[in-house]
């Protein structure tokens, strides 16, 4: 797949503010400071597309992005940032839980994980809510380029491991720096989008 436009469509924090339900899309789900908005820049080869922050847990909204016309991808808010307030984090369950439910369009989630650590609590209670509603399978491990070669596997067996995965689940690891493996991630969309 080779992404030639990309919009920012809609900026959401309840139902009434999402987009039309009536083309297919892909979000992204992870901790905050995971590198999500680094990614997305990369697979839409735009430099600033998501912003990217110095000040972890910025992205408190849903962001709609629209790709070639065809799809939507979907930058779900950071989970896991100690700084965010506790009303912040009291609102993200309901608000993740209200655009799960309700998008007919929705096809996949892929989950970020930090390759270097192992998957924290919040990394598995978010891959369980995704299991729960058919939109696991897919793992990106970004930041690979902090592990070497040989570290590389040990670490995607932990992540492996810690999230409960199957041997049908993805593991694919990503650099923004090197802007490596974010070919492969777009193969993958392009099949989900085929299904």
């Amino acid at each position: 797949m080779i992404i030639k436009d990309a919009q920012l469509e809609a900026v959401a924090v309840k139902a009434s503010q999402y987009p039309d339900d009536t083309m297919p899309e892909i979000a992204f789900a992870g901790r905050s400071n995971v590198g999500k908005s680094s990614l997305l820049n990369l697979l839409t080869g735009r430099k600033s597309l998501a912003r990217v922050s110095g000040s972890p847990g910025k992205t408190r909204t849903i962001n709609f992005y629209k790709i070639n016309d065809t799809f939507r991808i979907v930058d779900l808010p950071g989970y896991g940032y100690a700084k965010v307030s506790k009303s912040m984090s009291r609102d993200w369950g309901p608000m993740m839980e209200e655009y799960f439910q309700k998008r007919k369009g929705l096809k996949k989630v892929i989950q970020l994980v930090d390759i270097r650590h192992a998957p924290s609590a919040q990394d598995v209670q978010m891959y369980r809510y995704l299991r729960h509603y058919g939109l696991d399978g897919i793992v990106a491990a970004t930041k690979a380029d902090k592990v070497s070669r040989n570290e590389m596997q040990k670490c995607i067996s932990q992540i492996r491991k810690t999230l409960e995965l199957g041997n049908e689940d993805l593991v694919i690891p990503i650099s923004a720096l090197k802007r490596t493996g974010h070919d492969k991630l777009l193969e993958i969309m392009e099949e989900i989008l085929e299904d």
